[in-house]
């Protein structure tokens, strides 16, 4: 057999030479095609369920979210094991799926009975989450949002959060490979309706008259509609409040006087923020605004690098004068110095056993 090859080879010369020209040209369009990282994802096909409960100890947490949870979970194919974290506030449920399975099988799966036992977790306990489609080594990229030099004074800690909130990571999460972008640092901004007790008892107005009052006209409603002619006239009422000064003049009741009482009477509204449990320093220049851009499991680092690179020259020109991005860590660098390694040992193997 092996002689015959040797006899076909040497009379058919042109054709095993454009055969293995063929088998060359082959094998570089693989190799550029050939999806290589620094760091291969070995993490298991895995679905984690996430539920905040700030109210509750790890053995409330065990009982009413975390328990529930694995029992509703526990009959789904191809799961291969269970493991949960409960502590003060938080639960965490791993799920563990065989490797064959798809990922968004599982989670679809998981997601189903996550609304079969809604009813069971009660609603102040918390609403259970799936946690995004990446693993441990999916960090690929952070980066942070600050005052240029000379905006420092302009630009405080809340608007800082809320630019990188509501102008930088929505734009980030339309890049292909990106499957979440875990903001840290500043101070989340919401309007703050602090009640002062002293007022709400002379006037006579409780807590919760004034929490109604909130709920009941913050909110658009729509009616029917009114014919004129070929046309349509839809009805409906605008009442989201957009300001501190609609917030405060939202009627609240009457007093025993038979006064009008507004928010504005019984509390001062304000912009705050939530407790914070850290933050987030830039060098010796104090506190910044940054994320965390996570990879969808799977998807190659240096090519969703590249993504999120041009998708940051264009959401530059939209931040407000005086704000700028800076990248502190990405994996772009560590990938090509290990590219630049493997290539190296490579190439000089391959020399060594040519020479030998």
């Amino acid at each position: 057999m092996l002689n015959a090859i040797i006899h076909f080879s040497v009379r058919n010369k042109l054709v095993v030479g454009l055969f293995t020209l063929a088998w060359v040209i082959w094998g570089v369009v693989e190799l550029l095609r050939l999806p290589v990282d620094a760091l291969p994802d070995i993490t298991s096909n895995q679905v984690q369920v996430i539920t905040v409960s700030p109210t509750l100890g790890s053995m409330e947490v065990e009982r009413l979210i975390t328990f529930p949870i694995e029992q509703a979970s526990s009959n789904i194919p191809g799961i291969k094991e269970i493991r949960s974290i409960s502590r003060f506030g938080l639960s965490v449920v791993t799920i563990v799926f065989e490797d064959e399975r798809d990922v968004y099988w599982c989670r679809q799966q998981v997601s189903e009975r996550m609304s079969l036992i809604k009813d069971e977790i009660p609603k102040e306990a918390g609403t259970p989450e799936l946690a995004p489609v990446t693993t441990g080594l999916g960090e690929i990229y952070q980066y942070v949002v600050r005052p240029k030099k000379g905006y420092e004074n302009k630009f405080d800690l809340t608007e800082l959060s809320t630019i990188q909130d509501w102008i930088v990571r929505r734009q980030l999460l339309g890049t292909p490979g990106v499957a979440d972008v875990s903001s840290f640092g500043g101070k989340l901004k919401q309007y703050e309706v602090a009640l002062d007790p002293v007022k709400l008892k002379s006037i006579g107005v409780t807590l919760q008259e004034v929490f109604n009052a909130l709920e009941a006209n913050n909110q658009n409603s729509g009616a029917a509609y009114i014919e004129k002619g070929p046309a349509l006239l839809f009805i409906r009422t605008e009442g989201l409040a957009k300001s501190i000064d609609e917030i405060e003049n939202i009627y609240v009741s009457r007093s025993a006087a038979g006064t009008p009482v507004y928010v504005k009477d019984v509390a001062a509204v304000r912009i705050g923020s939530p407790i914070r449990y850290g933050a987030l320093t830039y060098k010796d220049q104090g506190e910044v605004s940054g994320a965390v851009v996570l990879m969808l499991k799977g998807e190659n680092a240096s090519k969703v690098i590249k993504g999120i690179y041009a998708r940051m020259e264009q959401i530059k020109k939209t931040l407000p004068d005086g704000i700028e991005i800076e990248t502190f860590l990405d994996r772009k660098k560590m990938v090509g110095r290990t590219l630049n390694t493997v290539q190296t040992n490579l190439l000089e193997g391959a020399l060594i056993v040519l020479l030998i």
